[in-house]
């Protein structure tokens, strides 16, 4: 006689455990959403919280991010219940196909809540500096479903697994980017994304020998490495920087310079005639521009 093999129990609770989680993400988004829209402060252990629903990664097209999270939480709520609303005798073909349909589905939405995550989480810890348990809550939310979706069914194909995952997650990281740099605005009414540290004496000092000796810092607005060099100076810094900006779509471009002088990758600093790429630590720029100034940075 053959033994029949035993359905393993994360097999059996997982669409239950993908669903309490969807249940408890969904209170925490639609408090941090009523908070928002009512502009009542957040009770949070930490300043962190209000600081974060009030930066611009908070809103998207106008719709607070809270909000965009209810949905795709009670978006995985619904399929992972949705095959056990099927439990008719007649119903058994259609709750297989609905089940393999769902389990997919569950799979890369789990993926591109994990990767938006993970892009929140950097810019939280970037950009922002701020500590927010709602925020951290839900990150672990999310990586909390990938997880189980992984370990949770019987897949057949890792192979295809895995790739489907990669895909998923690049279209959402790309797509999630390029959201916040068109719908973003600097403070120079430009597009793309604010910068938020503050300069120190010693970055503004910086910036004013670099854009006294010649200097120039050649970017494009959409470029995340161009970004983290603006917030190493801090917003009062970059504002004495000698920027050109070389897309067509960003502010007061200089596509023809930038062309003329060969920038192939930005950032690209040119300093005393040469070009530097990449981003570049402030001590490192003021020792290629021979700064005699501070070096106390307070932004690296």
């Amino acid at each position: 006689m053959v033994r029949r093999r035993s359905t393993p129990w994360i097999h059996r609770w997982s669409r239950g455990l993908i669903s309490g989680i969807a249940l408890a993400g969904m209170a925490v988004t639609a408090y941090l959403t009523i908070a928002k829209l009512t502009n009542q402060d957040v009770t949070c252990p930490t300043d962190g919280c209000d600081i974060v629903l009030n930066s611009p990664w908070a809103t998207v097209f106008g719709i607070p991010l809270s909000l965009l999270g209810f949905v795709a939480y009670t978006g995985m709520l619904s399929l992972a219940v949705l095959p056990l609303l099927l439990n008719q005798p007649q119903q058994k073909e259609l709750r297989k196909r609905v089940e393999g349909t769902t389990w997919t589905l569950l799979f890369m939405g789990a993926t591109a809540m994990a990767a938006f995550s993970s892009y929140l989480m950097y810019i939280l810890v970037t950009a922002i500096q701020a500590s927010c348990p709602y925020c951290i809550a839900s990150a672990v939310f999310s990586w909390t479903f990938l997880g189980l979706t992984i370990v949770g069914h019987d897949w057949g194909d890792r192979g295809q697994l895995v790739f489907t995952g990669f895909i998923v997650a690049v279209i959402t990281l790309v797509g999630v980017f390029g959201i916040y740099n068109t719908t973003m605005v600097r403070d120079d009414g430009g597009p793309g994304i604010p910068i938020i540290n503050t300069s120190g004496p010693a970055e503004i000092a910086l910036a004013r020998h670099l854009t006294q000796t010649g200097a120039v810092m050649y970017g494009a607005y959409w470029c995340s490495h161009c970004h983290d060099q603006k917030e190493l100076f801090g917003k009062q810094a970059v504002r004495e920087l000698t920027y050109v900006e070389c897309d067509a779509n960003g502010a007061n471009p200089q596509v023809e310079r930038c062309r003329a002088k060969g920038i192939q990758g930005y950032p690209t600093w040119e300093i005393n005639d040469q070009l530097y790429s990449g981003t570049r630590s402030l001590t490192e720029l003021g020792q290629l521009s021979n700064y005699r100034g501070s070096y106390s940075f307070k932004n690296q």
